[in-house]
């Protein structure tokens, strides 16, 4: 097995929503925020050679959206998917595997395309198997007002329609889903969203866990930053103390898909609960 790290793009939300009930003087000490109050965010990929398979667990923003959707979001960088992918020697069509851990747009934007050619939609990755689960999906086909705008339908109904959706199983005890068929343990977690999935990917002798919106930058390590964005912020703060506690005794490497500029981390416990232990670049820990 090997993995890569897949840089789709970079964007920026308001520092505010992003640190719910922390105070600006608090997180923009991590996380700085522009003459806007916006700060920089990535939407980082992560691709799981594993024999025939390549696996690809979220796909960023997309570019579909119109400039003006865009233009909320302030894009910024060089990145994007396909650049990436080829950075390692791969391109759209050899992904066997799409992962979505949920489906707000800056995860899954990039599963479905423009067809220049017929018009309408098409699947970026045609030859891979789309993952999510019945649950999150019935959640996100049919949205509540507050999370509407994060759910848009273009991005995942072609899925669908195109027969290449696959949903996998919610345990029906506990949390995590052990040996999911995709090769690695799958931790679903709600407060966010209903039934986000967290992968937890055993590589070379670590457990890294692909921590999407539960622990979207290092800078919301600590247990009560949790997101304005969500939808049962008390319950992220039970799920997240249970993780992190987990996180130290297990010694978890965090994969952070939203911090532009710390790619893993680890975590300690300290006097003051459970805080960040080190940062560190994907290269600098497995190599290139």
């Amino acid at each position: 097995m090997k993995l890569y790290p897949i840089e789709t793009g970079n964007f920026k939300l308001d520092g505010g929503a992003m640190f719910g009930t922390i105070p600006k003087s608090i997180w923009q000490k991590t996380n700085p925020a522009d003459s806007q109050n916006k700060i920089e965010l990535a939407m980082r990929a992560l691709l799981i050679e594993d024999g025939n398979r390549l696996i690809l667990i979220d796909c960023g923003i997309g570019n579909k959206q119109s400039d003006k959707f865009f233009g909320y979001y302030d894009l910024w960088g060089d990145y994007d998917l396909e650049t990436s992918l080829a950075q390692y020697g791969f391109s759209k069509e050899d992904v066997t595997d799409v992962f979505l851990t949920h489906l707000h747009f800056d995860h899954c934007g990039g599963a479905v395309q423009m067809d220049l050619t017929n018009g309408g939609y098409e699947l970026t990755f045609k030859n891979a198997k789309y993952w999510s689960n019945a649950d999150h999906w019935e959640w996100a086909t049919k949205p509540n007002p507050r999370e509407k705008a994060s759910f848009l339908p273009e991005n995942f109904l072609s899925i669908k329609e195109s027969g290449n959706l696959n949903f996998i199983d919610v345990p029906t005890e506990g949390n995590r889903l052990r040996n999911s068929p995709l090769g690695f343990d799958i931790l679903f977690v709600n407060g966010h969203t209903d039934k986000q999935m967290l992968p937890m990917i055993k590589y070379k002798g670590k457990t890294i866990v692909f921590t999407a919106d539960l622990i979207a930058t290092a800078g919301h390590v600590p247990l009560v930053y949790v997101m304005g964005y969500d939808t049962r912020p008390l319950l992220t703060l039970e799920e997240k103390g249970a993780f992190l506690e987990k996180a130290v005794e297990e010694e978890y490497i965090f994969f952070f898909e939203h911090d532009p500029y710390r790619e893993l981390a680890t975590v300690t416990k300290t006097e003051k609960g459970i805080l960040l232990d080190s940062t560190f670049s994907f290269s600098e820990v497995f190599g290139k």
